[in-house]
């Protein structure tokens, strides 16, 4: 690379920060969802209750400059204690052990009000890369004049992958639970 190039492409990187524009997350109006089947029929879903994420969004073109997340596995919530204790456990999040899951955006592909963000994902000590569906991008100034930005994140995963392995074979045939993981999550961040 010349040294004309290196001087384009910091000035284009410059120009691209400097409409970035930090937001905070609203966590009432956000959800981090996920749900996989269960026998092989029909589907569980769940959250996570406990969750910050620093985001950097430019309104002209519409294109997020970062997403990143952390998020506490223990606050996992399908709503049986029973089951989100046995989620928090060794055979799966292991939380005392790795209490967060980090997500952060490497790239950012926009389309519109759609795109497809692209970034790693760490749980339990993994990291992998993963893509994320942005659908439903909007924006608005909100009844005190902050700009905010709203969007559903979608994207499947496999556990396995990330050691969550637990798992117990049926009689009649399949598994307990599915080793694929749909993660829905709603965002809603103001303007800082």
């Amino acid at each position: 690379m010349n040294f004309l190039t290196k001087i384009i492409t910091a000035s284009a990187l410059t120009f691209s920060l400097a409409n970035a524009t930090p937001h905070t997350l609203d966590n009432a109006h956000s959800e981090v969802g996920f749900k996989v089947k269960h026998l092989m029929i029909t589907n569980v879903k769940g959250e996570f209750k406990s969750y910050t994420a620093d985001i950097d969004f430019d309104y002209k073109t519409k294109t997020f400059n970062k997403l990143n997340a952390k998020i506490e596995t223990k606050s996992v919530d399908t709503g049986i204690e029973k089951r989100d204790n046995h989620l928090k456990s060794e055979d799966f999040f292991l939380s005392e052990k790795y209490p967060l899951m980090t997500f952060n955006m490497k790239s950012y592909k926009a389309d519109g009000d759609e795109g497809e963000m692209t970034g790693d994902l760490t749980i339990r000590g993994v990291t992998k890369e993963v893509k994320l569906e942005v659908e439903d991008l909007g924006t608005v100034k909100d009844f005190e004049g902050n700009n905010r930005v709203g969007f559903t994140l979608k994207g499947k995963i496999n556990r396995i992958d990330f050691g969550l392995k637990w798992n117990k074979a049926l009689e009649f045939g399949g598994i307990a639970v599915d080793e694929t993981v749909k993660l829905e999550i709603e965002i809603e961040a103001v303007e800082k």
